[in-house]
């Protein structure tokens, strides 16, 4: 009897201990799950996707490997730098730019974009990043005079929807066979193949296009065309209306970049004259 009572106290005793150390186990679990939640998360880097045509040298383009390179590319990369955000590049052709911005394909457009009163109606712009005029080459020695009359019955490429399609159309659209193009680069393979007399579009463009070999026997001629009716208030970045927050980090970064040498830097590396203004 004193045996039998005596085992009972020892299970009794055990039961006990065991429970004691079952419960003293649970509540350093709730404790470390508690200071898991209260420490804060790992911080991520926001990322901006930029669209960009990549067929638009010396600003944007496409190497052989498939690279994006070019002024705007550069441009794209040092602001985001200046945010401290992440870019992402997203190739885009011109003719759908803006409608995979408005479709949320990127944030912002960074392809040369100049500021009309017609995109200003579908888009936001940041402060200009550049400005550059509108001119033509035509082969050397030709005698061809810019004017509505001189122009009559002569083709001239275009590039697809650009503010350079919208001023020849609007200004000698009557008399002049204009040929358009998705790319800049499909203009200058018919004019090398005689295909049509001048090309019309940005003179900064232009202008590698006649450095090149390609181009060496090409020239300007005429006047720079800046009017804002067509070519707006410069080049911006072209973003959402709603995106009032990014619009002004960009405006912020342009800014800076200008302020720190950077833009600069980029500046001449394509050109040896200023663009800014």
């Amino acid at each position: 009897m004193m045996l039998s009572n005596t085992l009972k106290s020892l299970v009794i005793a055990s039961f006990t201990t065991l429970l004691i150390v079952g419960c003293g186990n649970k509540e350093p679990a709730k404790e470390k799950k508690a200071e898991a939640e209260a420490q804060p998360a790992a911080k991520t880097t926001e990322v901006v996707r930029i669209g960009v045509e990549g067929a638009y040298p010396p600003f944007s383009q496409t190497t052989k490997d498939g690279k994006l390179e070019g002024f705007d590319i550069d441009i794209a990369h040092a602001l985001c730098d200046s945010m401290k955000v992440k870019c992402e590049l997203v190739k885009q052709d011109w003719d759908g730019i803006i409608p995979a911005l408005l479709a949320k394909k990127y944030d912002a457009i960074i392809a040369s974009m100049s500021m009309t009163d017609e995109r200003k109606e579908k888009v936001a712009f940041s402060n200009h990043y550049y400005k550059s005029p509108a001119r033509f080459i035509t082969k050397k020695g030709s005698d061809i005079k810019v004017s509505k009359e001189g122009l009559k019955g002569k083709s001239v490429a275009v590039q697809r929807g650009t503010v350079s399609d919208k001023f020849i159309t609007g200004e000698f659209g009557e008399g002049v066979d204009i040929k358009r193009y998705g790319t800049q680069e499909e203009a200058y393979l018919d004019l090398n193949a005689g295909r049509v007399d001048l090309v019309f579009a940005d003179a900064f463009v232009l202008l590698e296009f006649t450095k090149s070999e390609k181009g060496k026997d090409y020239e300007f001629i005429g006047d720079s065309y800046t009017d804002p009716k067509y070519f707006g208030e410069g080049i911006g970045i072209a973003l959402r209306k709603e995106d009032t927050a990014l619009t002004e980090k960009f405006n912020a970064a342009i800014k800076a970049i200008r302020a720190d040498g950077a833009y600069d830097t980029i500046r001449k590396k394509y050109f040896d004259f200023e663009i800014f203004e």
